[in-house]
């Protein structure tokens, strides 16, 4: 794919670096779906004409793909790759028969997600015409500390990961996005306590969101799953119910019994 050498130099930076950071221009969780030349240019600190040279391979090899105008956007390759991992292919596998049950319940936004470095990476998602707005995608990464996803990955994370997590600057992506870590590990408790994480208008305007975990057979929490609908004056405990459900459906089918 790549033409010249890939080792660093001291002029600058790698061409593989340069590789990545136009694909990396696309999974940032503000990113557009699609872009163009100049945004990428932009996004990704590069001249326009290096950009337009790495774009071009990128698309030889299928990586990105042109739309009618002009614009670019992340190609199929590149998701037949990801989805072969066995993580994402098991899981969504398993999942889905009770994510489709979760939708047909909420007829709203449902997620199936996992941890992945320091954020939630969305594996699947299943939408209805009227459902409420969101930035949530296939394949996207988005914050733990503003996402139902999120915050039940990190209430059940390992200790000291939940420690160096909450020791970074957290951003306040709207006026109820919870930053403060005292009273995150507050809420990572309750939420370890209930079996269910709430969020409400925290990642954005207008919605909601209940997400309870997936566990493997060991019991470790592997994934979350979750329904995203518009904000209402009170909890639906249907919707929880229907959360949990979907959650341990998935748990047992993954092998998990749970101990008497």
């Amino acid at each position: 794919m790549v033409s010249e050498a890939v080792g660093a130099d001291a002029r600058g930076p790698s061409v593989a670096s340069r590789m990545f950071a136009v694909i990396d221009t696309f999974t940032t969780p503000t990113a557009a779906q699609s872009l163009t030349l100049t945004a990428i240019a932009e996004r990704a600190g590069l001249p326009l004409s290096t950009t337009h040279r790495l774009v071009s391979e990128w698309m030889a090899w299928g990586g990105i793909t042109r739309l009618a105008d002009g614009r670019y956007c992340l190609g199929l390759k590149l998701w037949e790759l990801g989805v072969q991992t066995p993580t994402a292919r098991n899981l969504r596998t398993i999942a889905l028969p009770y994510l489709e049950d979760l939708y047909e319940v909420a007829h709203q936004h449902v997620h199936l997600a996992i941890l992945e470095g320091n954020e939630a990476l969305y594996l699947e998602k299943l939408s209805g015409h009227g459902a409420v707005p969101v930035i949530s995608r296939v394949g996207a990464r988005l914050p733990l500390h503003a996402t139902g996803v999120g915050l039940v990955l990190l209430a059940h994370a390992d200790p000291a990961f939940v420690e160096d997590y909450l020791s970074r600057p957290l951003a306040q992506l709207l006026p109820a996005t919870v930053t403060s870590p005292e009273k995150l590990r507050k809420r990572l408790a309750e939420i370890r306590s209930i079996g269910i994480a709430r969020m409400r208008e925290e990642m954005t305007a207008g919605s909601s969101s209940i997400a309870a975990p997936v566990l493997d057979r060991s019991g470790r929490v592997v994934a979350a799953v979750s329904i995203v609908f518009p904000t209402g004056p009170t909890w639906d405990t249907d919707q929880e119910l229907a959360v949990r459900t979907a959650a341990r459906g998935i748990s047992r089918t993954l092998g998990y019994r749970r101990s008497v």
